[in-house]
């Protein structure tokens, strides 16, 4: 056996005499075993899809679909059910201790590499040897983070090859929020952003979220997420009062947006063509079964089934069809990328567990169109979510685009009393009749996916000698509660593409590769919480209604798990469906009314929750833009104690600049000096490459600041990293380039004179944004985050200091302590 380490997907032997049974024994599970795992709502298909759910949060007590067809039970016997179904609701507490005891859950089946052995390779430092023969980079999953790393890289230099195991690009909606970091991401690749912002829909159409009783129905409430009002804006200084969005570009120099994930991946495949890459599907006469790869190929339908690593390559093996026959070819690489989403087939053939809370809810996404729905909501009640709580039916309504009419419905799903069968076209139809509350002629029901919501995060991002890492999905599993998932893991690409690039290019050594673990995984231990306690958030106005849903849960794990498990299916089904008929009563009109006690009260308490800002939020500016890394690739303040791990509040917070190591650079404004008439203003952000990997030191017109920059620019050179000088000039001090820099960095060239654009008179200049004195200078990393920053004046032996800067951000310090 080659020296390494080898993992294997298991194989299927399904066509030799007796294949059947040898499959059970390898899987260690019976067909029936295996149908159980699809009823419990875990099956392959699900985990391909759980993660890329919609940005909504879904309540127990749904309309158990069964319900909208004629009962197995008769009138009399519907009765002693109800009776008993009550019996059973009001004894739930007592018997999940009991039967939990009786009841043993079976274990899912994990694929452990062979001969693994768990332990850490991030001392294992050395500089990668360069072999031309080898693929530098293959990404293995397709999705917006897959896509988006292959730009980057590309853009970088560095070759790579994406492969997908689906024949083709979903079309289901997923995702759709992004983010203001993300948009900033995007705004550096080739006028993605400015594309999203044209084609998405008018902001005034999708900022609110409606809490109703059905969409023609009364209005429980409502939260405009980008015009807030209320003490859900929050106040800082005068100079960072701005509403969620901000839309005046304050913090930012772009707003969110609200795009579907599959549109996104289109205009990121069109992206990718503009730079050379090409599609390979195995039907197509471009079909690149047996060639060599070079580079800037998307291989739809192949898909990686093990992985072997030596010192020198990443060999995947991956499987296709082609012409009836499954095929085998393997792919070498010097780094390999698992971007292939929740179900990451790569994270399971390396063994790396996932830790966190698994099977939050289960659900059902059903995709459809109606331009009716579209026109009425456009006129009546735009919005993004609409959360809809009648005596009916219970569900949560992502309006993606009003205009075109396009909609996924998000209901609770409950196995194995319910499956799949229960979800037909014809069912979803009249469910979303039942919802939208008035009859619609043109429903069309395009796609119907069950998922799994966790909180889930990978223990290593990065294994097998820091040759394999797990971006977006593959390393975390969000509720989608604030829209995490998607823009973390896009924002996990940008941190790993500029040391990707750093190491093949013979900047860095391989150790570069192991701050990728150790910055972004705090990010994602943390967005993890704050998803979590924005679902709880959300689960507070079903609970306020009189609907608990912690109560609907466990009525459901006592089916399962307790007495209820003995009982014949169709009636475990009519229990559950009474039950749920019980709770869904407190909607009634009867009940929810200003003129009942009980329900005014209700109301009352659920106006107070939405005045205080403590539903479901979709924004977190504070942890979208302000998310810091406290150790990696960066240098701490010499005086800067590491502080322990931030917990999430759970509540929104207004971003609040500054300059600290780790953080991202902040956004301000700014004129390019030029001897021209047209002066381009620019961000901040702008002033960082997006076409190469560069750092950018940023100090002030002083005589010390120049001869720091002259001593960066040295061991710069040394250490054959590209570098670019910014001088800053304070407001209204120069018109034109200053011919002082040309003379005082000579011979160096790679610099930028710029001035400050004020918003007033009496905004903050740029130092004291930072929080530091104009003697100061900060140092950025390819990733627009703070490599490392002197709040005043750097003494001593310069050249010195620098050369300890460099060789820290880039891992060579490590090599020598």
């Amino acid at each position: 056996m080659e020296k390494g380490r080898r993992w294997r997907k298991k194989e299927k032997r399904m066509e030799n005499k007796g294949g059947k049974k040898r499959k059970e024994e390898k899987s260690g599970r019976t067909k029936e075993e295996e149908e159980e795992e699809e009823m419990n709502g875990t099956t392959k298909e699900e985990e391909e899809e759980e993660m890329n759910a919609p940005t909504s949060i879904l309540v127990c007590y749904c309309g158990c679909p069964a319900m909208l067809r004629t009962s197995w039970l008769n009138e009399n016997s519907s009765r002693r059910f109800f009776g008993f179904s009550c019996f059973l609701f009001m004894g739930v507490s007592g018997f999940i201790k009991g039967f939990n005891l009786l009841h043993r859950i079976k274990p899912r089946i994990r694929l452990h590499p062979y001969g693994y052995i768990q332990r850490r390779d991030f001392s294992d430092t050395k500089i990668l040897n360069s072999n031309d023969s080898l693929l530098p980079v293959l990404i293995v999953g397709a999705g917006p983070v897959g896509l988006v790393l292959s730009v980057l890289l590309t853009k970088f230099g560095i070759k790579c090859t994406v492969l997908e195991k689906n024949k083709g690009f979903s079309k289901h909606p997923q995702a759709h929020f992004i983010n203001n970091r993300t948009m900033e991401v995007f705004r550096k690749l080739d006028g993605l952003a400015e594309e999203i912002q044209r084609s998405q829909p008018p902001v005034d159409l999708w900022g609110k979220f409606i809490y109703c009783t059905s969409l023609t129905g009364s209005i429980l409430g409502s939260v405009d997420h980008m015009h807030p009002q209320g003490s859900i804006r929050l106040t800082l200084s005068k100079d960072y009062l701005h509403p969620l969005s901000d839309f005046e570009k304050i913090v930012s120099p772009i707003s969110v947006a609200h795009f579907s994930q599959y549109k996104l991946t289109r205009l990121l495949v069109k992206l990718l063509e503009n730079l050379g890459f090409g599609i390979h599907t195995l039907e197509g006469p471009d079909s690149l079964d047996h060639e060599p790869l070079r580079g800037g190929e998307i291989l739809m339908g192949y898909e990686c089934v093990s992985i072997d690593t030596t010192d020198e390559c990443v060999t995947a093996t991956v499987s296709f069809s082609k012409e009836g026959k499954l095929l085998m070819r393997k792919i070498q690489s010097k780094i390999l990328i698992g971007a292939d989403g929740a179900g990451s087939m790569v994270r399971k053939l390396v063994g790396i567990d996932l830790k966190g809370e698994k099977d939050l809810q289960k659900l059902v996404s059903v995709h459809f169109w109606s331009k009716d729905l579209g026109r009425y909501l456009l006129n009546e009640r735009p919005g993004m979510l609409f959360f809809i709580f009648n005596t009916e039916v219970i569900g949560v309504l992502v309006a993606h685009d009003l205009t075109q009419g396009e909609f996924v419905l998000q209901i609770p799903f409950y196995p194995p009393q319910q499956n799949l069968e229960d979800f037909s076209p014809e069912i979803c139809k009249k469910l979303i009749l039942k919802l939208v509350g008035q009859e619609l002629s043109d429903i069309d029901v395009i796609d119907i996916k069950p998922w799994v919501m966790h909180a889930e995060v990978a223990d290593r991002f990065v294994c097998g000698n820091n040759q394999i890492m797990l971006c977006g999905d593959a390393a975390h599993r969000f509720p989608p509660a604030g829209g995490f998932g998607m823009n973390t893991g896009i924002q996990d690409a940008h941190n790993l593409a500029w040391k990707i690039a750093s190491l093949l290019n013979g900047v860095a050594p391989t150790s570069i590769l192991a701050t990728y673990e150790t910055e972004r995984k705090p990010i994602a231990v943390f967005n993890t919480a704050l998803s979590v306690q924005n679902f709880r958030a959300a689960m507070a106005v079903p609970a306020t209604l009189g609907l608990d849903p912690t109560v609907a849960n466990s009525v459901h794990q006592v089916i399962n798990k307790g007495f209820g498990s003995i009982l014949p299916s169709g009636m475990q089904k009519a229990i559950l469906d009474g039950i749920f008929s019980i709770g869904r009563s407190q909607l009634s009109e009867f009940i929810l009314n200003e003129n009942n006690p009980l329900g005014s009260s209700r109301l009352a308490k659920l106006r107070h929750i939405f005045e205080e800002g403590k539903s479901l939020q979709l924004q977190f500016p504070a942890e979208d833009l302000g998310f810091r890394y406290l150790e990696g690739a960066l240098v701490p303040d010499s005086d800067d104690v590491v502080p322990a791990p931030e917990l999430p509040t759970g509540c929104r917070r207004d971003y609040v600049p500054c300059a600290d190591p780790g953080s991202r650079l902040p956004h301000m404004n700014v004129k390019v000096l030029s001897n021209f008439p047209s002066e381009e203003t620019i961000s901040t952000l702008d002033l960082v490459s997006e076409n190469k990997v560069e750092f950018l030191l940023i100090i002030a017109p002083m005589e010390e600041s120049y001869n720091l920059a002259q001593a960066a620019f040295k061991v710069a050179e040394e250490y054959k990293v590209s570098t670019k000088v910014c001088i800053l000039w304070p407001a209204d001090t120069v018109t034109r380039v200053q011919p002082g820099s040309k003379a005082e960095l000579a011979p160096w060239k790679n610099y930028i004179d710029v001035i400050e654009v004020k918003r007033s008179l009496d905004s903050s200049s740029w130092w004291s944004t930072c929080q530091m004195t104009e003697q100061g200078a900060i140092l950025v990393r390819p990733d627009e985050h703070i490599a490392w920053r002197s709040k005043s004046r750097v003494v001593g032996d310069l050249y010195s200091k620098m050369k300890i800067v460099f060789s820290t951000v880039l891992g060579f310090e490590s090599m020598n302590s």
